[in-house]
């Protein structure tokens, strides 16, 4: 019998990656739009660290079809175990033979994926912004890599990749793309598109894109990949930003490792923000705003690059390791390109979504901890905005509490300690007080600080004093506002000519929470005043929209449904629908019904649920 290792720290696989770790994946894959289906191979590396002879293999799997299974190219005999919801279905592959401690072997699976595949999203040409062709994009994040291949779904293990991928459309995939692979179509048409990951990722990086896809130089090392009827003005909106971006953390951490950071700009049915998909960020098209107001969501998926991507939380019960840990270097990028006063600017508006969340869950709630269980549980359930904030608020605190100069001493060395690791929340900890150990002064606040106050109360943490600077010129005006119509104030464009796009959203939010809403004619002239009815920056536009519907503002009926037929993330398409149906509800059931196939699935069913009160899809 194998003496096993320590038994795995993440609940939510069930491989046993205790025994075995894959080192390297090849993925084999044919695109068939047709179909919607992934077909093909992928071979595993797969290394014993077991003292002694290994145990059978275990990999992680979900609504897959797997075909023969080789090992070292002899056929295997495999079987899938009982479900377990909500973690799948286990593959067992059973060995001929033990293998030694440190020995590697070959697994070579034929896969397609299904119909029920969750991490894959195949959009009609309808979903795209051209109307030309079909796209098809995956969104592995937390555990729906499974559901595309069988592997060890887990952050606790990092493999190299490389992907052979065929597909009649352009393909963009999270590793290098290999410069000098074949060009030649196929006889039907097809392409062979090959990338090479380099450095080890976890599964849930695990990428691909397939569609009408053009790019275009943003910076020196970066590139932006979109439809080729928006690639212009994606270049305008992302090139003055990137490279300084990059350059910023550098300085913060150490240099960028992944040899490209690049952009893929998604169709605009792409119901979510981004994902930091290693080489090419999977972003939302609502970031194109054409004010360069919104890229702040590029500084957090580059911060990705180090916290996440580089060195990576070891389950998903301390996801706070990467999401706080990114929180806090975006507002550094931030700080060092706009200045210290909109990092605070930027950790307001951040407490009030986290504030906003806490609500959600309710203040004792499980999942308002920084530390989580999630034994059991699905990793999705428990996503919210408090690994972010709360994450960025105890590390600001741990900067505040030593001085910003000794804390920017450790964060390099923190990032260089798990540099290519996964880490908990305890070897977090750890690695802070050996670091700050010789120093007296340190050892001691540390060693007086509540750590497990911070990893394991729920609700919210001690806010700490910001700067509120940007912040007071907008509660300002917004204060002008609730005073009329009875005031003397009288709203002139100077009064938002110096605001940047965010502080005009945080007016906005103030104007939506005042008690009475404002008249239809104060609407109508807030956005002839401001300009915010014309505002092509779509964080700007959705807010007011819903200013102006909220005081039945007939004017703002129109650009409303207009707008719902050019985005489909959920955080502006929900809030239009509720409101909307408020103010007309014919006009809304109208609207989706013409919009309702330019939606994603998920995003559809969540209107649908708002506005027929149906069932999740």
């Amino acid at each position: 019998m194998a003496t096993t290792m320590n038994p795995p720290r993440d609940p939510n696989t069930l491989s046993n990656y205790n025994n075995w770790v894959s080192t390297h994946i090849t993925a084999n894959f044919n695109i068939l739009f047709d179909q919607k289906k992934l077909v093909g191979n992928v071979v595993h590396k797969l290394k014993s660290i077991t003292d002694g002879e290994s145990t059978d293999i275990i990999l992680d799997t979900n609504h897959v079809d797997i075909g023969d299974v080789k090992v070292n190219g002899e056929t295997s005999h495999w079987e899938l175990l009982p479900p377990l919801e909500p973690y799948g279905t286990a593959l067992k592959i059973k060995l001929a033979q033990g293998v030694k401690l440190n020995q590697t072997i070959d697994v070579d699976i034929s896969v397609k994926t299904t119909e029920k595949c969750t991490a894959l999203q195949w959009l009609t040409p309808a979903q795209t912004s051209n109307k030309k062709h079909p796209y098809m994009f995956s969104q592995c994040q937390a555990i729906h890599a499974r559901s595309i291949f069988p592997c060890q779904d887990t952050p606790d293990v990092k493999s190299t990749l490389d992907f052979n991928i065929t597909s009649p459309l352009p393909v963009i995939a999270s590793g290098l793309p290999v410069r000098n692979a074949s060009d030649d179509p196929q006889p039907s048409g097809e392409r062979l598109y090959q990338f090479h990951q380099k450095v080890p990722i976890p599964s849930y990086l695990f990428a691909l894109a397939s569609g009408d896809i053009a790019e275009a130089a943003i910076g020196p090392r970066s590139v932006v990949a979109t439809s080729p009827d928006k690639l212009r003005e994606c270049q305008w909106e992302l090139e003055a930003d990137t490279e300084n971006f990059i350059n910023a953390i550098e300085k913060i951490v150490y240099p960028y490792v992944w040899g490209e950071y690049n952009v893929l700009i998604l169709p605009p049915s792409f119901p979510y923000g981004g994902m930091e998909n290693p080489i090419f960020t999977f972003a939302t098209p609502s970031i194109i705003s054409k004010d360069r107001e919104n890229v702040d969501v590029i500084a957090h998926e580059l911060a990705h690059s180090w916290s996440g991507n580089l060195v990576t939380n070891a389950s998903w019960e301390h996801f706070w390791l990467n999401e706080g840990w990114t929180t806090y270097l975006e507002r550094r990028i931030l700080a060092s390109v706009h200045g210290e006063a909109y990092r605070h600017f930027s950790a307001i508006i951040g407490w009030k979504a986290l504030a906003d969340s806490v609500d959600h869950f309710g203040h004792d709630h499980e999942f308002t901890k920084l530390v989580t269980d999630l034994k059991g549980k699905d990793p999705d359930d428990a996503f919210s905005s408090i690994p972010y904030e709360k994450g960025f608020n105890f590390l600001f605190h741990l900067e505040t509490l030593l001085g910003k100069q000794k804390f920017d001493q450790f964060i390099p060395h923190y990032f260089t300690t798990f540099k290519g690791k996964s880490v908990d929340s305890y070897e977090f900890k750890a690695t802070t007080l050996n670091f700050f150990r010789p120093d007296p002064e340190a050892s001691k606040l540390l060693s007086e600080l509540d750590w497990d106050k911070w990893f394991y109360a729920p609700g919210l943490p001690p806010k700490p004093k910001f700067d509120t600077s940007l912040v007071d010129v907008v509660y300002e005006l917004s204060g002008k506002w609730k005073t009329l119509p009875e005031s003397s104030f009288k709203p002139q464009p100077s009064d938002i000519e110096n605001l940047t796009g965010n502080q005009i959203v945080v007016f906005l939010e103030q104007i939506l929470q005042l008690e009475r809403p404002l008249s239809p004619e104060l609407s109508k002239t807030m956005g002839q005043v401001y300009g915010l009815a014309r505002s092509e920056n779509i964080e700007v536009a959705n807010l007011y929209f819903q200013v102006g519907l909220k005081a039945g503002d007939q004017s703002v009926l129109e650009p409303t449904t207009e707008l719902l037929g050019k985005i489909g993330r959920m955080k502006f398409v929900r809030p239009l629908y509720r409101n909307l149906q408020k103010a007309n509800r014919a006009l809304a059931l109208e609207t989706f019904e013409r919009y309702k196939d330019f939606y994603h699935p998920i995003c559809r069913a969540m209107v649908e649920k708002d506005l027929f009160g149906k069932k999740d899809a």
